[in-house]
């Protein structure tokens, strides 16, 4: 097990262990006890009481956070003809087809979020092997696989995360940034949890939320009490 620094072990004497924060409280005590010397970010995780080997089970999407993520997207979009002038005068940074996909295939990687249309779904198909561990690859349920590309392109611009289950049924959602007002930070993580709570799935049983954490990029874990958003 890697050895905690200083700085780490500091911040974590500040945080009260058996209790469970409200969310402002949390917000406040996260900015206080930062110790990274660049703009942290601000990411919460949700542990849910979901089974994902269950199709009517798994957890995945996107919305856009009212205030932002604090980060610039770089967005490709793979698209041809009048859908590629759309996702350029949407503001995509890379837009193409064959070329682009081939561009891609020979290693490069620069960006952050692909958009593609459905019709051009069976050429990006072959990227499979490079895009989905990177988590890059374009899917419907997280709005990157469609004809509105002006959405997507500038839904993904103004904040849009996306949100999965792992195999553990744990969600990681980053609300901002550790220079963020207080408020704005609470607006985000507010939105972020009412679609948490909205997409909970109709054959989960028992308590949903079973634990739901607030921390920044280097600092400790700090406990949310789920009533108080």
């Amino acid at each position: 097990m890697a050895k905690k620094s200083k700085n780490y072990l500091a911040a974590k004497e500040k945080v009260d262990r058996t209790k469970k924060y409200n969310a402002e409280e949390a917000i406040s005590l996260a900015k206080e006890i930062d110790f990274a010397k660049f703009d942290a970010s601000v990411e919460v995780s949700y542990n849910l009481n979901i089974d994902v080997k269950k199709a009517d089970q798994q957890i995945r999407g996107a919305m856009v956070l009212p205030n932002g993520t604090g980060k610039t997207q770089t967005v490709v979009v793979i698209a041809k003809g009048a859908k590629a002038q759309e996702a350029q005068e949407a503001g995509a940074d890379f837009v193409g087809e064959e070329e682009l996909i081939n561009k891609i295939n020979d290693g490069w990687l620069d960006f952050d979020v692909m958009v593609a249309t459905p019709d051009m779904m069976g050429q990006v198909g072959r990227l499979g092997r490079i895009l989905g561990p990177k988590g890059l690859m374009p899917n419907p349920k997280t709005g990157t696989v469609t004809m509105d590309v002006t959405k997507a392109v500038k839904d993904i611009k103004a904040g849009q995360v996306t949100y999965r289950a792992d195999k553990a049924g744990i969600v990681n959602v980053p609300i901002g940034k550790v220079s963020f007002d207080d408020q704005k930070l609470l607006e985000n993580f507010k939105a972020l949890h009412e679609t948490i709570v909205r997409v909970k799935p109709a054959t989960a049983k028992g308590t949903y939320i079973t634990n739901l954490v607030l921390t920044t990029t280097f600092g400790p874990g700090i406990k949310i009490n789920v009533d108080s958003l």
